[in-house]
């Protein structure tokens, strides 16, 4: 295994150093970073070659290094998902999560009953990086599946049916509206936006807010004679914050004189989505256009709509 190792805020403290660090060899980008705080006076940051290169260390302070292994030692054997704190240890020194604690352990019999505080300060201070382009986060082991849910890098599926192009979001919306020629109605948050949109929502259109570039893509059709629209966030589906509301409201044809128009209207909590063209509309919340609402016949049907978009960071 190779391994390397840097003290924080330590600065080397050899001589001939510059000889020195030509002979040492670039270690690859490595999974995994294990971070301990160091009691020795003296770190050695690597041995290959003629010498080793060491650096002054302050007693305590922390030491990371980069190392490959089998990331399976890290997950309890009988639920098979990465280890967390408390870890459990048996009489044959085998280790569990707390949450198998009813289970003996498959390897001598012996019931986890003994905390093991050596791999409860492993398992907290690995971290490994988000595979997800553009984020380059590390992350402490246990809870890489839960940011990779929630990272705003998380891949994005194309919202055309039939299209494979898969991508971060702000890659999708250029994707989209390059490739696609799908409609763009920028807004901004807070303030009303103005649409006449096709009944049928074909071809769907994005909103696009001014301010950070989140886009929306517009959901919809054909409600038997009238229409639903709603719309979804192009992002992960676990991602709490911000969080965007949607209200929505649809007006009929000028009144007669004296008269007030039909108006129909929802406030609707948006879902987000990482494969936002594969969501319909009958799984969201969406405001139902009667047909007495909607302008001209057959597939010329419009609908006259007004959308503000709110977006809530605490």
């Amino acid at each position: 295994m190779q391994v390397a190792a840097g003290c924080e805020g330590s600065p080397a403290a050899t001589e001939g150093g510059d000889q020195q660090s030509s002979k040492k060899p670039r270690l690859a980008a490595e999974p995994l970073l294990l971070h301990a705080p160091v009691k020795q006076e003296m770190a050695v940051l690597q041995t290959a070659g003629d010498g080793a290169a060491v650096v002054a260390a302050d007693h305590g302070s922390r030491m990371e290094i980069a190392v490959k292994m089998d990331v399976t030692l890290l997950h309890c054997p009988l639920c098979i998902t990465p280890l967390k704190p408390p870890v459990l240890q048996c009489k044959g020194g085998h280790v569990a999560c707390g949450g198998c604690l009813v289970e003996p352990c498959a390897e001598c019999g012996s019931a986890f009953d003994v905390r093991s505080t050596v791999m409860d300060a492993v398992v907290s201070s690995t971290t490994a990086e988000c595979d997800h382009d553009g984020c380059g986060r590390y992350v402490t082991y246990h809870e890489l599946d839960g940011h990779r849910g929630e990272c705003p890098h998380a891949p994005c599926d194309c919202a055309v049916r039939g299209c494979g192009f898969v991508g971060p979001a702000p890659a999708l919306l250029g994707h989209l509206t390059a490739l696609h020629s799908m409609p763009v109605h920028n807004f901004q948050y807070g303030k009303v936006l103005a649409l006449q949109l096709p009944a049928t929502l074909e071809p769907r259109g994005l909103l696009v807010g001014d301010e950070d570039g989140r886009a929306f893509l517009m959901v919809g059709g054909a409600l038997g004679s009238g229409a639903a629209v709603s719309a979804v966030c192009v992002r992960a589906e676990a991602m709490l914050w911000p969080r965007y509301t949607l209200k929505v409201w649809a007006s009929g044809p000028a009144p007669a004189p004296n008269r007030k128009a039909d108006t129909v209207m929802a406030e609707i909590e948006v879902a987000s989505s990482r494969a936002p063209g594969a969501v319909a509309v009958e799984e969201l919340a969406y405001l139902a256009v009667p047909p007495k609402l909607l302008v001209g016949a057959g597939a010329a049907r419009r609908m006259s709509l007004k959308i503000r978009i709110d977006k809530f960071t605490s």
